[in-house]
């Protein structure tokens, strides 16, 4: 079997995990995240291009970071103005104090969520340039479509229409990887040699 079969099958059902695993259990998820790496890897060593695999490692960092800033910024702020307005406002009757406190929590959470959309669209970005990688050597331009939903989805996510664009890439994610080849076509084989 060679490597584009493996990638095949292990992008597909990688996929197709994460897909399911987003609804049923963060651990299904993370296993499909494994297979679509190991997936990405097997492409990128077959075709000797190694920014394929290293385009989508630094789409996945900036996928981590975008949730771990997000989450940081918005405890940051949530907190420190939990702790501001308890010691400034001594004399404050508590409705008051409280109303403070929620209009800060409110503007913690929407820096830690534009934040999160910033990364999220770098990541995005080199999602996509692997996936333009992967379709030029295998010919299956379904990962071009693939990367740029993605990328629309990423942009368009905080207005709510980019989560229905992005489980579109997705379902089109988990095609493009049961459409491969299970060898690489004749002439992006030999523009590798």
């Amino acid at each position: 079997m060679s490597k584009l079969s493996n990638a095949k099958i292990f992008g597909g059902v990688g996929a197709i995990l994460t897909l399911i695993g987003g609804l049923i259990s963060e651990v299904i998820s993370l296993i499909g995240v494994v297979l679509i790496f190991i997936a990405v890897k097997y492409i990128s060593e077959e075709t000797k291009d190694n920014s394929i695999f290293n385009n989508y490692l630094i789409s996945f960092i900036f996928r981590i970071c975008s949730i771990v800033a997000a989450i940081a910024i918005a405890l940051l702020i949530i907190g420190g103005a939990a702790f501001g307005s308890i010691l400034t406002q001594k004399e404050m009757n508590p409705k008051e104090m409280f109303g403070d406190i929620a209009e800060e929590i409110l503007v913690g959470v929407i820096i830690g969520l534009i934040v999160m959309w910033i990364f999220l669209i770098i990541s995005a970005t080199y999602l996509r340039k692997s996936y333009d990688s992967i379709a030029k050597y295998t010919k299956v331009d379904l990962f071009k479509t693939t990367g740029m939903l993605y990328f629309i989805g990423a942009i368009t996510v905080i207005i709510i229409v980019g989560l229905f664009i992005l489980l579109i890439a997705i379902i089109l994610e988990i095609v493009s990887y049961f459409s491969l080849p299970d060898e690489l076509p004749e002439s992006a084989a030999e523009t590798i040699q």
